[in-house]
C-alpha cells in the first residue's frame, strides 16, 4: 500500500519522526503533510522551520516523492511522484477486493455482538444504529483480513420475559372483553394488543409462561425479519436460555469464587467489582462504582452473571477478542464486565465495548419522541419503509457513535445532492454513464497506460487528477482507522470527500475525447478507480451503488 511505503521511506530519512502522516490542507496544494517539526522543536532544541528545512533536504533523490517543501512556522509538505500514484491506482483497478488487505493477516479472532436485547417487542429505529455500526464494522474488518464473526444475544429468560407473558395475557383477556390490568413494570405498547388480538379465544387457558414463550418466539422472528430487511446477517443468534439449560453460570461462578472476588451478603452472592481486578493492570480501567449481585437471594442468577457466562462461552469457542456494541444506557455495564473478564483470566485487550449514543428522529424541525414501554416509538421497519435501506444505513454511519445522532427523515427522502447518500451514489452512477458514453464513441479503457506514456501527455497531471489519485491512496488508512476507533463514520466521511473531489475533476478534465484516445484511456482508468472504491466503500456500509439514477 502506497502510504505504508511512504511511512517506511520517511522513517528511514527522518529517524526522529513521530510516525504521524496526514493529508495536506487544501490551501497547501501538496499531497501529504508532516507537523512533526513543530512537535520536535523542544526535544531537538531547534527552531521548527529549521528542522523542516533540514528534513526537506533528506528527501533529495527520493523515488516516492517529487519534492519536500518546508513551510512556516514548521511544517513539511510532501509531493508524491507520479509513478507511485499510478501504481497505486493500478492496484485498485487490478483487485479492489484485496486493496488495503493487511499483510500478514491479523491473528485475532473477533466476535462482534450487537442489537442484543430482550425480545419483548419490535425493534425500534434506534436499534438500526447498533445494527449499522456492527454490520459495517464486521464488513470492514473482514475486508482488511480479520477473522470476524457476528452474533446477537437474546435475553429470552428472566423477569422481563415473565412480564412480557403477563402483559400479553392481560391484553388477550382485554381482547375478549374481560377486565385485566397490565402488571406493574409491564409492557404497555399497542403492538401487544395487536398480537393478543391475533391469538383468538383458544388462548384463553394459556398460562403466563406459555404467553411468554409465544411472545418471545414471535418477536425473535420479527427481529430476524427486520435484520434481513436491513441487510444485516448474523453468523449466530444466541439464546440466554441455552446457558440456563447447561447451567453454564455455575462453573463461571466457581471460577470467580476461586479468585477470591465473590462474597455473600443479605442472602445473595456478590462480585467485589468495586475493588477492581485482582491484578490491577488487568482491566486497564477504573473499577466498577459498586459491587454487583451475581446470584439473588432466591438462588436465581442475575442478568450480569448470565452475561459473564455468555462471554466465557464466547472465549470457549476460540475467540481472542470480544467487541460489544451497547446502547446509550449501558455505560455502567462496561467497567463491571472489564473486571469480570479480568477475573476470568483474560487480558484487557480481549474485551472492548462501544457505547453508542441516542438517535433523535426529526421530520423537518419536529422531533419525533420515542418510548418503548409506552409504545410511542418509531419502528425500524417503519423508518425503512419511509426512507429506504440505503439512506438508513448511510445516515446511521455518518456520525461517530460517541455523539447523539440527529436523523432528518425529510433529508433522507430527498432525491437530490443535498442528501449525502444520494450525493455519493450519484458520482458512482455518473462514472457508469461516462463508460457508456465512451463505448458509444468507440473508446475503451483497456488497461492503465505506463508512466512513460503518461509523461508524454501534457494534458494529464492536473491538480484535480492528482487530488483523486492521492485520495484513493488513503482508502486503506481510513479502513484501519475505522477498526481502531470502532467507528465506520470515517468511511462515510471519506466517501463524501472522494465524491466531492470528483465533481471538479469532471468539470475541468474531459474524459471522453475521441481526438485524444491516450488521454481518455488514462482518465477512464482514474474514473474506474474512483468508481470501484466508491462501490466497495458503500458495500462496506451496507449501501448499494446504482449504475443509473
Amino acid at each position: 500500500m502506497l502510504l505504508e511505503e511512504c511511512r517506511a521511506d520517511i522513517a528511514l530519512r527522518l529517524p526522529d519522526w513521530d510516525g504521524i502522516l496526514a493529508p495536506a490542507p487544501p490551501h497547501a496544494r501538496a499531497d501529504l503533510a508532516l507537523s512533526w517539526p513543530l512537535a520536535a522543536a523542544k526535544k531537538l532544541k531547534k527552531n521548527p522551520i529549521e528542522i523542516a528545512e533540514e528534513s526537506a533536504r533528506a528527501f533529495e533523490g527520493a523515488a516516492l516523492f517529487e519534492r519536500a517543501e518546508p513551510v512556516r512556522p514548521g511544517y513539511l509538505n510532501l509531493h508524491l511522484a507520479l509513478e507511485p500514484l499510478w501504481r497505486n491506482l493500478s492496484d485498485v483497478v487490478a483487485s479492489v477486493e484485496s486493496y488495503g488487505r493487511l499483510q500478514p493477516p491479523p491473528r485475532e479472532k473477533i466476535l462482534l455482538e450487537f442489537v442484543s436485547a430482550n425480545p419483548s417487542g419490535p425493534l425500534h429505529a434506534a436499534s438500526g444504529r447498533a445494527a449499522a455500526l456492527g454490520d459495517s464494522l464486521a464488513k470492514i474488518m473482514a475486508h482488511l483480513g480479520y477473522r470476524v464473526s457476528t452474533e446477537c444475544y437474546l435475553n429470552d429468560a428472566g423477569r422481563q420475559v415473565e412480564l412480557l407473558g403477563e402483559s400479553l395475557r392481560a391484553r388477550h383477556r382485554q381482547s375478549l372483553g374481560e377486565a385485566a390490568e397490565i402488571p406493574e413494570g409491564g409492557y404497555q405498547g399497542a403492538y401487544l394488543a395487536d398480537l393478543a388480538q391475533s391469538l383468538g379465544p383458544e388462548a384463553k387457558d394459556w398460562s403466563a409462561q406459555r404467553f411468554s414463550r409465544f411472545g418471545v418466539e414471535h418477536f425473535i422472528a420479527e427481529h430476524q425479519r427486520d435484520m434481513d430487511l436491513f441487510a444485516v446477517k448474523f453468523d449466530g443468534w444466541f439464546k440466554e436460555t441455552s446457558l440456563h439449560e447447561r447451567e453454564s453460570w455455575k462453573a463461571v461462578l466457581e471460577k470467580l469464587r476461586a479468585r477470591g472476588k465473590v462474597f455473600e451478603k443479605d442472602g445473595a452472592v456478590w462480585l467485589a467489582s468495586s475493588e477492581g481486578a485482582s491484578d490491577e493492570t488487568a482491566t486497564g480501567d477504573a473499577a466498577d462504582d459498586k459491587d454487583r449481585v451475581l446470584v439473588k437471594n432466591d438462588g436465581r442468577p442475575t442478568y450480569f452473571l448470565m452475561d459473564i457466562a455468555y462471554h466465557q462461552d464466547k472465549m470457549d469457542r476460540g475467540m481472542t477478542q470480544l467487541i460489544d456494541i451497547l446502547g446509550a444506557d449501558h455505560h455502567g455495564y462496561v467497567p463491571r464486565m472489564k473486571v469480570a473478564m479480568a477475573e476470568l483470566g483474560y487480558p484487557p485487550e480481549s474485551f472492548r465495548a462501544l457505547v453508542h449514543q441516542m438517535v433523535h428522529l426529526y421530520r423537518g424541525q419536529q422531533l419525533i419522541r420515542m418510548s418503548k414501554r409506552a409504545g410511542e416509538m418509531v419502528l425500524l421497519k417503519e423508518l425503512l419503509d419511509e426512507v429506504g435501506r440505503d439512506a438508513c444505513r448511510f445516515f446511521f454511519a455518518m456520525r461517530t457513535p460517541n455523539s447523539t445522532l440527529k436523523f432528518d427523515i425529510e433529508l433522507a427522502q430527498k432525491k437530490s445532492q443535498e442528501n449525502p447518500v444520494f450525493y455519493v451514489q450519484y458520482v458512482h452512477a455518473r462514472i457508469c454513464s461516462i463508460f457508456r458514453e465512451a463505448e458509444k464513441s468507440s473508446l475503451s479503457f483497456g488497461g492503465l497506460p505506463s508512466v512513460e506514456e503518461l509523461k508524454r501527455q501534457p494534458q494529464l497531471g492536473s491538480r484535480e487528477e492528482r487530488d483523486l489519485l492521492v485520495k484513493l491512496a488513503w482508502f486503506p488508512e481510513i479502513l484501519k482507522l475505522c477498526v481502531k476507533e470502532l467507528s465506520p463514520h470515517h468511511l462515510a466521511s471519506y466517501l463524501l470527500e472522494l465524491a466531492g473531489l470528483f465533481h471538479p475533476f469532471y468539470e475541468k478534465c474531459r474524459v471522453v475525447d475521441a481526438s485524444a484516445p491516450d488521454v481518455s484511456r488514462a482518465r477512464l482508468g482514474l474514473c474506474l478507480g474512483v468508481r470501484l472504491v466508491i462501490e466497495k466503500g458503500l458495500s462496506l456500509l451496507g449501501v448499494s451503488a446504482p449504475q443509473q439514477m
